[in-house]
């Protein structure tokens, strides 16, 4: 019963525009206002946000948030896809395609969406526009593949889905590579496919390819060498054991700001500061999510509603099969409607002990979930990187809503492969 009045209230909350931080903070509490019983008071609530952000992995958000916007103002996407068009540049549908490598890439510097998308996208977009290829067409492009930021390691979103589960983050990380290259090269076979169908204008490629040729192999290399080494340095750092992931951030941010300001020399000490300041007023409300998210789940835990759930669930559905299709279609859904973080932090620990009862492995779990929140990101109508894209490229949202459908059939195709065959994610582990 208890239950059922928290989620009420908590879907009545979103109903009326609170945020979502807000109202998870006003349904935990309801329970214990209107059952004495239940020890979940606030000073129960408030112990349990403080413990819930009272954790060392948790700095990993903070820290890859910054590298990722130092970078991001550092120029370091426009290099590197000067240097995937110097190799793809002249093929059909190579630069398409080069902007779709340069999120996968950019996506292993920021570990977020939204801002690969805003990065590759302002550069991208209006070079492709020049070029002769349609507008809504390179939003899409930008829209989809700047998803690739949520999966490619280190993302965000597998930390946060590791501190509610306890699921290894080094785990979730190699788990995400073959996945996010999956997709990839789905999107990359799309642009092929359009750029066939549609044609692209050969002379004016030509001309911008032997203008970037003009430069010289070693001198694209130069210019984005250290742009590539940054992943390089992240993900061998952790993988080799040499630091975790928490210190890999740390290790981000000093290399972020050493390439950019003495290397590149894009960023002076007062542009630093102004980007710290805005990380910081994007991580606040990140952080109170985290904790009151912590609060939620554990009056949920208080309350066996995980267990009734599994319960449920075991009984209304026959299989694996029909749990992992019912999984898919619930989170294609939400993820149209809510934004990651959240939906990461309130699903997974409901889902952890169904999916253990059809022994789906908790790494695969979370890479089936995060690579559904990543298409509902770019999803219309309500999808994150729709916006973005418009607001970096000055296309109309419905415009990028219509030509990323492809891109989402696209997507799908990725995400049925990577749901009904685990050893995609888990073989590298």
């Amino acid at each position: 019963m208890m239950t059922a009045v928290l989620f009420v209230v908590f879907i009545v909350c979103l109903m009326l525009s609170f945020p979502v931080a807000i109202a998870m903070g006003i349904a935990a509490i309801t329970p214990g206002m209107l059952d004495t019983a239940l020890s979940a008071d606030v000073v129960y609530i408030i112990r349990t946000m403080v413990v819930g952000i009272d954790s060392t992995p948790i700095l990993a958000i903070p820290l890859f948030i910054l590298s990722g916007t130092i970078m991001a103002q550092g120029g370091i996407s426009g290099k590197l896809f000067d240097l995937f068009a110097y190799f793809l540049g002249k093929r059909t549908g190579g630069l398409p395609c080069a902007v779709i490598v340069t999120c996968l890439f950019y996506g292993a510097i920021s570990g977020s969406g939204p801002a690969t998308c805003a990065a590759v996208g302002a550069m991208t977009v209006p070079l492709l526009v020049s070029l002769g290829y349609d507008r809504g067409f390179c939003s899409a492009i930008v829209a989809s593949a700047g998803g690739l930021g949520l999966i490619i390691p280190p993302s965000i979103s597998f930390v946060n889905y590791a501190l509610v589960t306890g699921t290894s983050v080094t785990s979730l990380f190699t788990a995400g590579i073959l996945p996010g290259c999956l997709i990839a090269l789905c999107l990359m076979a799309y642009c092929y496919i359009y750029c066939r169908i549609h044609g692209e204008d050969k002379e004016k490629i030509g001309a911008n390819y032997q203008k970037l040729h003009s430069r010289g192999f070693l001198g694209i290399m130069k210019s984005g060498f250290w742009a590539l080494l940054c992943p390089v340095i992240i993900l061998g750092g952790i993988y080799s054991g040499i630091f975790s992931p928490t210190e890999a951030a740390c290790v981000s941010v000093i290399y972020a700001v050493l390439v950019s300001m003495a290397i590149y020399r894009t960023i002076n000490l007062r542009k630093l500061w102004e980007l710290i300041l805005e990380s910081v007023k994007s991580i606040a409300p990140l952080c109170v999510l985290l904790a009151l998210a912590t609060a939620f789940s554990r009056v949920l835990t208080m309350l066996n509603a995980p267990q009734a759930l599994a319960e449920f669930i075991s009984g209304a559905i026959s299989g694996k099969i029909a749990f992992l299709i019912l999984l898919n279609v619930a989170l294609l859904i939400l993820g149209m409607f809510i934004d990651g973080a959240p939906a990461i932090l309130i699903l997974s620990p409901l889902l952890m002990p169904i999916a253990a009862e059809f022994g789906i492995d908790p790494v695969h779990l979370g890479i089936v979930i995060v690579c559904n929140l990543t298409i509902g990101l770019a999803s219309p109508p309500f999808g994150l990187n729709l916006f973005v894209a418009s607001s970096t490229s000055g296309a109309p949202v419905m415009e990028i809503g219509k030509k990323i459908i492809p891109f989402i059939a696209m997507f799908l195709i990725a995400l049925v492969l990577i749901t009904f065959i685990p050893q995609i994610s888990l073989c590298l582990i």
